[in-house]
């Protein structure tokens, strides 16, 4: 029953989502309005914060990129808008924020591959997303897109080597005007 109850949610959310981003012309803000209100209220309920609230949000994340992917809406802005978003509901700041970001970044990279989407735009939007929030959760930039771009590197590599080049790739340089410092080692690939 609670399988059938969370596929539900599951749906019901996805439906929104699609809903959302089909009639909208800027997913991005589309998206942020959703996702912030949904995750609003996921703080409410749990009372979960940080990396605890990223893990009780995977459905929300889930739902998002599989009813961007399937609609073949903009991935990169999709992302984006659900970052942004996850950060707004969140309303985590300083320390806590950057917790947040690391997980939620390999949440985003994992739960894409799952979902068959690309991602290499995954990437760029949760960068871009992360680098738009910065101010508001009283992060510096710079130390909030190393922790995206860590976490969502670290993930890819979790998934495959190819998977972590590709991201490891696309979260190298300059982002929106910040410049992107990844911490490294990387595990080389599952296998290992």
């Amino acid at each position: 029953m609670a399988t059938e109850t969370k596929k539900g949610i599951v749906e019901s959310v996805k439906d929104s989502i699609v809903s959302v981003i089909t009639g909208a012309g800027d997913i991005v803000n589309a998206i942020v309005d959703t996702i912030s209100g949904m995750v609003s209220n996921l703080v409410k309920e749990t009372g979960k914060t940080g990396a605890a609230l990223i893990e009780a949000a995977q459905d929300i994340i889930s739902s998002t990129i599989s009813g961007v992917v399937e609609t073949g809406k903009n991935l990169e802005e999709g992302v984006k808008g659900l970052v942004i978003g996850i950060l707004k509901g969140s309303k985590a700041m300083g320390e806590e924020a950057l917790t947040s970001i690391g997980a939620l970044a390999g949440k985003i990279i994992k739960t894409t591959f799952n979902a068959g989407g690309d991602v290499v735009a995954a990437t760029k939007g949760l960068l871009k997303g992360v680098i738009h929030s910065a101010k508001d959760t009283g992060v510096d930039a710079e130390k909030a897109v190393s922790a995206a771009a860590t976490g969502a590197i670290k993930a890819a590599y979790e998934i495959s080597a190819e998977a972590g080049d590709k991201v490891k790739n696309a979260a190298t340089g300059t982002i929106d005007g910040i410049k992107v410092i990844v911490k490294e080692p990387f595990p080389k690939s599952k296998e290992k």
